[in-house]
């Protein structure tokens, strides 16, 4: 039972810290505390997040998650997904399969008992294998978010690819991307969003230096 019991706590906890942090926050009237990782920039807290999750807070009229269905891409430790599970929606998670153990431990810790659903967690690399693992039409969403997934990385044309493929024509999906401007590629990228999408700046945030996009596609 002891070995059991083990094996099961062991499935939620994250194979290798080089150093560990919690950060607290307060969102949909609840305290969230979120462990971190440092070994990965996908276990770490990044400003577009909390950005993002201030902005679902703030306009719940305008963009009302109760009952809706949501995937984030590139979650990471999960905050952004723990606050719309607390505003109501249905959660999918995603992310690269070395950060799920700690996304999956964060998600369940700050909604158990809180949430309308229970959010789900599921590994998803940008531009692979989306038609097997997300066939359209059986997962479609209504919101798909995405906070500081833009920075000096090889897979960003993956990610416009995925964008594309969770928000398409007649999908009536709406994307909301937050980034914090780092590099020029952050630029480029931003350019290459714009001409996919019907994008439009929700919001800037000149000392924080992001920006968060509110896109639909465009049509055929």
């Amino acid at each position: 039972m002891a070995a059991e019991a083990q094996g099961r706590r062991n499935i939620w906890e994250p194979s290798v810290y080089y150093a560990l942090g919690k950060e607290s926050f307060y969102f949909a009237g609840h305290d969230i505390s979120i462990r971190e990782s440092m070994d990965t920039h996908g276990a770490l807290i990044w400003p577009g997040a909390i950005a993002l999750c201030r902005l679902l807070e703030n306009n719940q009229q305008q963009m009302n998650l109760m009952d809706k269905a949501v995937l984030e891409i590139g979650a990471g430790t999960g905050l952004l997904s723990v606050v719309a599970s607390l505003l109501g929606a249905w959660v999918m998670a995603t992310d690269l399969p070395d950060i799920l153990s700690n996304l999956t431990f964060n998600l369940l810790r700050n909604t158990k008992g809180r949430a309308r659903y229970t959010p789900q967690v599921a590994a998803l690399s940008w531009g692979q294998d989306l038609e097997r693992d997300f066939p359209d039409p059986s997962y479609r969403y209504d919101y798909v978010l995405a906070a500081d997934v833009v920075y000096h990385h090889n897979c960003l044309e993956e990610l416009l690819k995925t964008m594309q493929h969770f928000c398409r024509p007649g999908s009536r999906t709406t994307l909301l991307w937050a980034n914090k401007v780092r590099f020029q590629s952050d630029l480029r990228f931003t350019e290459c969003f714009k001409s996919s999408f019907n994008a439009t700046l929700l919001t800037e945030l000149p000392q924080q230096e992001v920006r968060i996009y509110k896109a639909t596609a465009k049509e055929l």
